[in-house]
Formats: C-alpha cells, structure tokens, sequence
C-alpha cells in the first residue's frame, strides 16, 4: 500500500519540478521520510526533512500533495525555524502559514484541507502578519502541518486548545507536559538552527536561479526572493555610519582669537550633525513600533552629537510640528502621533525646502506606500520600510 504513496509523492515532486521549477527544486531539498501517525497527523517539517503520514497523503488528491510539499518547503526557504525569537509559538506558526498559503494559491496550487488563508495579509511576511492578526480569526486554529523546530516549551507559550476540543491525544498530552512522542524527530539546537538557516539561504538563491533561467519566477514570489536575498543592513548600523561620518571629530587651521598669540596651531573641532526624521501616521505604523524607533534613534543621536527635528505626516504634516531636540535632549516624542488620512512624502521634502534646510540625513519611516515627490532631494534620504513596497530613490533599508 505504501508503494502506492511514495509513487504519488514522486508525482508531485515531478509535477512541481516541471511547472513550477523554484519550488520543485527546494522540495528536491527535503529527505521524504515516512514518520509515526500518532505525533504526524498530516505532514511536518524540522528543516532536515520532510515527514508525512501515509493515510494522510493517501487521501489527497495530487494537487493538494503537491501543495503540501511546497509549503513545507517554503517553512524551511523562508527560515521560520530561525526567525520566532519572542513570539508565542502558536501565533507564530499560525503567522508563518498565512504568509506561505497566499503565495503557493497565487502560483496555482490547489490548498490543502485546513490550510488558513486571509487575503488581508497577503504579500506580508511573518514577522507583519503576527502583530496585525486578530484573536478571532485564528480561533479554533490550527496549522494543517506540524512544524517541529523546537521543543513545545522552549520560549514563548502554547496557546490552549480551542473549547471545542476533545480530550487530548496522548502524543499532545505528552507535548504540553514537554515529552515527546517516541520517533518524534529532536529540536533544533541553536547551532543546528543557525547553520540551517545559512544552508536553506542557498538553497533559496540556487532555485531562484535555476527559476529565472527557465522564465519561471515572477510576481509575488519573485518579489519575496528578492526581499530575502537582498543585503541585509541593520538599520541601525547604516544610519549610525551615516551619522558618524558626518560628526566626525577633525582638525581645524582656521586663525585662533588674536589673545591666544600669531601661531596657527591645529584644534579639534566637532561637528554637530542636522538630521531630519519624519514618521508615516497614516496608520500603517502602530505606536509601538514608532516608540521602539524612537528609543534606538535617540541612543544613536546621543552617540554622535545630532540636532534632531521630527515631523509627522500623513497626507498632511502633523500640524503640531516640527519637534526640535538638541544633542542633550532626550527624544521624547509627543502624546499622540496618529493621523488617519492616506499617506504623501512630499509635505515633509517641500517643508525641508521651505525652511532652507540641508539635512545631513533625512530618515523617513514608514510602509513607503504613498505619493513621492517627483525630485530626489540634494541630501541623503533613507526610507526604513516596513513592508515589501518599493521606493524611487534613496537607500531602501528593510525593517522586517
């Protein structure tokens, strides 16, 4: 009977490899490994392998295989083992799979029972989707698949079973006291993790490749490719390099006063550095997101000397700004910074004209979803996007 099952898996795999040659090629990446019905119910992934459940594949028809393959394929591309940190491990499988489920129905692949899809978040990663996905909408939810990274207590919570739930299993009564059910593959360790996340890193690069030849790799899928592979910059390091090679300490020959005599000596000079930061309140940035980069700018600004003047718009600048702090200052931002309207970044470049400003860097955080100005401004401008949008110019820095 098990004959019967491999052969179908090998038709999926090929069926992906022929039409749908990125994801064939990472499933290529995954060991099938028969495992235990009674801690596999569906299939699994550890990042080493693929796991499934022979009753389960049994009863699917090709195209539902073939999309659950890609997706478990996808968990391990996209590095959602590597990438949980915080966050409660039930929410998070549930974000992971509803940024993975979109992409695999928009290459045409037909979703397999109980994978939870809300076209709200698609084209979002993870990491978006976990903050911005309601207790009412994963209520009752499961991931279709097991995903088996980590122990079940390791970081994070489990979420309780839903209320309609029968008695647990005996594989998830041993989950939740922190055994696991015999055969069930080891969690990660750290190392295991992180090595793993660098070999899939090329996994994904090497497909994307082989992909592009073949003309096979475009829309949103190509756009999440490029995302993942592109450098990866912290923020923090880039707008601190910027800001320190603009404050940088030097030496100065200008003539000293006539008390201190006719020698001209050199003397040390600092450079106090003008930074311009504006914040998208058109609501696609929560507060706490804005607080949190506010608290990691005002470390920067202490560091290197920076005179700090904030704006706030949406469609319009918050008419309460400008926000001025000294070097000395603390940043602390007003009460309330939440517009409403749609989003223009061309307000805060006309006020920068306006006021005959030439900031050292203009910072501007926000989803980059909005109107630009036609012009690139004569001073540096660096976006901080939450999200997959693109900007026109500039230097594009990735916040997720």
């Amino acid at each position: 009977m098990n004959d019967r099952v491999q052969t179908k898996l090998a038709a999926a795999r090929t069926r992906l490899i022929l039409e749908k040659p990125f994801l064939g090629a990472l499933v290529l990446r995954l060991p099938l490994v028969e495992a235990d019905p009674r801690w596999c119910p569906t299939v699994a992934t550890d990042a080493r392998a693929l796991y499934y459940n022979p009753e389960y594949v049994r009863g699917l028809p090709l195209e539902q295989v073939q999309f659950a393959l890609a997706h478990e394929a996808l968990h391990c591309a996209l590095s959602h083992f590597a990438r949980r940190e915080h966050r409660v491990k039930h929410r998070w499988d549930l974000a992971c799979d509803l940024a993975i489920n979109p992409l695999l129905v928009k290459e045409g692949l037909s979703p397999a029972p109980g994978a939870l899809i809300i076209p709200d978040f698609e084209g979002m990663s993870a990491e978006e989707i976990y903050p911005l996905v309601k207790d009412d909408q994963i209520e009752g939810h499961e991931p279709f698949d097991r995903h088996l990274y980590e122990g079940s207590r390791q970081g994070g919570q489990e979420a309780p079973a839903p209320a309609s739930q029968e008695a647990p299993q005996p594989e998830q009564r041993q989950a939740r006291q922190g055994r696991r059910p015999a055969g069930q593959p080891q969690p990660l360790s750290p190392q295991e993790r992180e090595a793993l996340a660098e070999r899939w890193r090329r996994y994904l690069a090497g497909a994307a490749q082989q992909a592009l030849q073949a003309g096979k790799l475009a829309g949103a899928l190509a756009r999440m490719v490029d995302r993942l592979l592109a450098p990866q910059v912290p923020w923090r390091t880039l707008l601190a390099r910027y800001l320190v090679a603009r404050a940088r300490d030097d030496y100065t020959y200008m003539r000293p006063s006539r008390r201190e005599g006719q020698a001209i000596l050199p003397a040390l000079r600092g450079h106090e550095v003008d930074l311009v930061v504006a914040l998208d309140t058109s609501g696609s940035i929560t507060d706490e997101e804005i607080r949190a980069f506010a608290s990691e700018l005002d470390a920067i600004k202490g560091q290197v000397r920076a005179r700090l003047t904030l704006l706030a718009c949406d469609w319009d600048l918050a008419p309460e700004g400008p926000w001025r702090y000294e070097p000395w200052e603390p940043l602390a931002l007003p009460a309330s910074l939440r517009g409403g309207g749609g989003t223009r970044f061309r307000p805060v470049f006309d006020w920068v004209e306006r006021e005959g400003l030439r900031p050292d860097v203009l910072v501007y955080f926000t989803d980059a979803q909005g109107e630009f100005p036609a012009r690139e401004p004569p001073y540096p401008v660096i976006w901080l996007v939450k999200g997959g949008a693109e900007v026109p110019w500039g230097i594009r820095v990735q916040l997720n």
